[in-house]
């Protein structure tokens, strides 16, 4: 990506450029990334010959849409436990800088070159400078939430503290005798923040120095954003992206949805069948990455949205995203941690009494909670709840409050695996 040095607010000059031209310039990045994955990428090569297609035959974006769309679900089946990893990447191994791993397991290759995931313009955007100390939440370990959001801080000139994820008492420590100014990570935590330092007597916009944070993994209720904001006086701007691809969108300082990023392509489109929508209409967030290492094109997310197109006060002429507004299958993402029902299926069939079960997942008072409800009328009961609870959360990454259902009040026949009971006003 290019950083612009001069006295504009942007990080690209492709934030501000005429959409014709923004336009243009994205059209030719695409066609690049489909002639070198055609050559080089087994998976790419074979989704467009299923299509009848070649690189030649993609010389507009009404072409680009007549390529079959890679469902993002589809990837652990891709890469069959790492065996299949080296299929979807157009350089090899060797091509590569970093391998990290999600749940599931994924497999998150990461390219060589500064800000690889993108998010350099989205830290901008949320006002961070070369003057911010920024305390970075996320993890380093094997995920890569820690290092993806780290580079494009060192990139902006920004100092890190790599504190990672839990350990509050510390993580206040760091916040109250360290000049910190910047946070990453997501907004429940710094709610957290907030609530045992009060507890300790702090005074959260006296002890602490907090002006800006950058949130992500989550969804953002807005009256959590303005809590945290009012609590320490500070501005909250989050980003959305995911570990396979990086940034897709941003927050500006205006609130008016997130801009869609340079360093790739977004579409909107009909679940399904990959045929964009019409802007404004509700669909699947489908996204190109720039890549050169591991071209991921028109990975279908599974994360509902809709396209604004309205210009933004903020200058930046790109498209916006209305908010993450649900999801395309029967996953949910909680604590930046997708819930994958099969998964779960398969820690309840270490339970034999386990007869049938749902996952409900809530967010009281902004925080994500989840419930595992559960009909124990099999044999070997009754349930060990705190045995059960320790295999789903090594299973998932994620501990359950756990309802043992009362006998005769089962769950309805046909029931959803998965609940998503969650409101964001």
């Amino acid at each position: 990506m290019d950083r612009n040095t001069g006295a504009s607010p942007f990080y690209s000059p492709l934030e501000s450029a005429p959409p014709a031209q923004a336009a243009d310039a994205k059209l030719a990045r695409l066609r690049g990334i489909v002639a070198l994955a055609f050559d080089g990428c087994r998976e790419f090569r074979g989704r467009m010959e299923a299509a009848g297609l070649g690189p030649d035959d993609v010389a507009t974006f009404e072409d680009f849409t007549r390529i079959p769309v890679l469902p993002k679900k589809r990837l652990m089946e891709l890469q069959d436990g790492g065996r299949g990893l080296e299929a979807l990447l157009a350089r090899g191994i060797s091509g590569l800088r970093r391998i990290y791993q999600s749940p599931g397991p994924i497999y998150d290759p990461e390219g060589p070159g500064p800000d690889y995931w993108g998010f350099a313009e989205a830290f901008a955007a949320a006002g961070f400078t070369a003057d911010d100390l920024v305390q970075m939440t996320f993890s380093y370990h094997l995920t890569p939430a820690g290092l993806m959001l780290e580079e494009p801080l060192l990139e902006l000139g920004c100092t890190v503290i790599p504190a990672g994820p839990g350990n509050t008492e510390a993580q206040i420590e760091l916040l109250t005798k360290l000049p910190v100014t910047g946070f990453v990570g997501m907004t429940s935590y710094l709610d957290v923040i907030a609530d045992k330092a009060l507890a300790r007597g702090l005074d959260l916009k006296k002890d602490f120095r907090l002006r800006v944070a950058f949130v992500a993994a989550e969804r953002l209720p807005e009256s959590l954003r303005k809590k945290v904001q009012e609590a320490f006086g500070m501005t909250i701007r989050q980003g959305y992206g995911t570990a396979d691809v990086g940034c897709i969108a941003y927050e500006c300082p205006e609130l008016s949805g997130m801009h869609v990023t340079s360093r790739g392509y977004v579409e909107i489109c009909e679940p399904g069948t990959g045929r964009p929508v019409p802007v404004g209409e509700v669909g699947e967030v489908v996204f190109t990455p720039f890549s050169t290492a591991y071209p991921l094109i028109r990975l279908a997310t599974g994360d509902l949205s809709r396209l604004v197109a309205e210009p933004c006060a903020c200058g930046r002429t790109s498209a916006r995203l209305a908010g993450i507004l649900g999801r395309v299958d029967d996953t949910a993402k909680v604590k930046g941690q997708f819930i994958y029902p099969s998964q779960a299926a398969e820690v309840a069939q270490g339970f034999p009494c386990i007869t049938a079960w749902q996952i409900v997942v809530a967010n009281p008072g902004g925080k994500d909670a989840i419930e595992f409800m559960a009909c124990c009328d099999g044999p070997g009961g009754p349930l060990d709840v705190e045995r059960f609870t320790a295999a789903f959360q090594a299973r998932l990454k994620l501990r359950p409050r756990v309802t043992v259902l009362p006998a005769g009040q089962g769950l309805p026949e046909n029931a959803p695996r998965l609940v998503d009971r969650r409101g964001f006003d």
